[in-house]
């Protein structure tokens, strides 16, 4: 019986997590959740799923659910994620987190020896570097869940990753696939939420709108795989069956396809090395129908071109990109900027910012700090 902790429980990458343990009950147990807003889904898993800790953002809504489930542990805030990742009886954390704040807890799981199934791309983002090192040290798995990353692992399985030559990402395209930037200028919220496959929170789904999404995996497979930028490319690949390829020394290529269903990532995480019901379906290769490649349009979505700027760049610039990013994210999600206005804002914020080479955990959380305010002000 594996214990496994959720960060993130009432998310897309978290309920997914949870049909999985539905479908292999005497192969999983859960240690601890945590949710975000909506109180109402988590007291249920809690009922449903009877974990020993939940991990709650504030003081009202601890209170909140103190009062539904006496008999259970409630962490509060960053100090509560902390707690829930790395002091509780897990033997494996998934990060289903959005953003930045999946860092900490993921570094201080590691310390304490646990396992990570990752989905929260901006751990390695922001701190691959000191994330890849603690990892090593403390001799952690950390077991990709996003699609791409964990099709990559599975095409290395089996093989020397040393004799890899090139990653490539597959892309859908997002919902403005084929767009110019004069049709981008118009575009609005409620077009950009509108994923052409995939089923994910906001603020991912932004992210794959803009390509952001390839470009901030383009540098966790950088930090997972040890693969230099020039080395990992990106196709656009609207049918969404391969979800990423490995081309070796002697130029084969192995590819992993399958259904859009985020349980098979996940469950491949949760029983690696082994392979387990999921709760997914059959791939109908008769049914998909043509399998299509473009070459992605970095000079209309500039946020893939910038990604890859601040990987080559290093240091620093990873922080700035994704908190900008984050920030920018946020205030179009509020109808307070224009979907352009994320690429272009980044781009200047980028080109301004001083960079640092030498980051620890502090620096990292400073900067980041730093150019959220940053872009706060500009709308205040």
């Amino acid at each position: 019986m594996k214990k496994i902790a959720i960060l993130g429980s009432t998310g897309s990458i978290g309920t997914q997590a949870l049909d999985i343990i539905d479908n292999n009950p005497e192969g999983y147990s859960i240690s601890v959740l945590s949710g975000a807003t909506n109180m109402d889904l988590l007291s249920e898993q809690v009922i449903r799923y009877g974990p020993a800790a939940v991990a709650v953002p504030d003081a009202l809504r601890a209170e909140t659910m103190r009062k539904r489930h006496p008999g259970t542990e409630i962490l509060v805030g960053m100090d509560g994620l902390i707690a829930a990742a790395s002091e509780t009886e897990s033997d494996l954390i998934l990060n289903a987190l959005v953003g930045m704040i999946g860092l900490l807890p993921t570094y201080a799981a590691i310390k304490a020896g646990k396992d990570i199934a990752l989905a929260n791309k901006e751990t390695l983002v922001a701190g691959g570097s000191l994330i890849m090192e603690a990892a090593r040290e403390n001799g952690v798995r950390i077991l990709p869940v996003d699609s791409e990353h964990s099709a990559i692992f599975q095409c290395l399985a089996g093989n020397n990753a040393s004799e890899a030559r090139r990653l490539i990402i597959t892309a859908s395209g997002g919902p403005f696939r084929g767009k110019s930037l004069e049709e981008l200028e118009t575009v609005t919220l409620e077009q950009a939420l509108k994923h052409p496959k995939w089923k994910m929170g906001s603020k991912i789904t932004i992210d794959s709108a803009t390509l952001m999404n390839k470009g901030l995996e383009v540098i966790e497979a950088h930090w997972l795989f040890d693969m230099p930028a020039d080395k990992i490319d990106v196709v656009v690949h609207p049918q969404s069956i391969i979800h990423s390829m490995v081309e070796f020394r002697d130029h084969s290529v192995i590819a992993q396809l399958g259904v859009a269903d985020m349980r098979i990532p996940i469950g491949y995480a949760f029983s690696y090395p082994e392979r387990e019901s999921n709760g997914s379906c059959s791939l109908d290769l008769l049914a998909a129908g043509p399998l299509t490649f473009e070459r992605p349009d970095m000079g209309t979505f500039r946020c893939l071109q910038l990604a890859y700027d601040a990987l080559v760049s290093g240091g620093s610039y990873p922080v700035v990109l994704n908190a900008a990013n984050e920030e920018l994210v946020r205030l179009f999600l509020d109808r307070k900027i224009r979907f352009l206005d994320i690429q272009n804002h980044i781009e200047r914020i980028m080109q301004e910012h001083v960079p640092v080479y030498k980051l620890t955990l502090e620096t990292i959380m400073e900067i980041d700090k730093e150019i959220r305010e940053r872009v706060g002000s500009i709308w205040l």
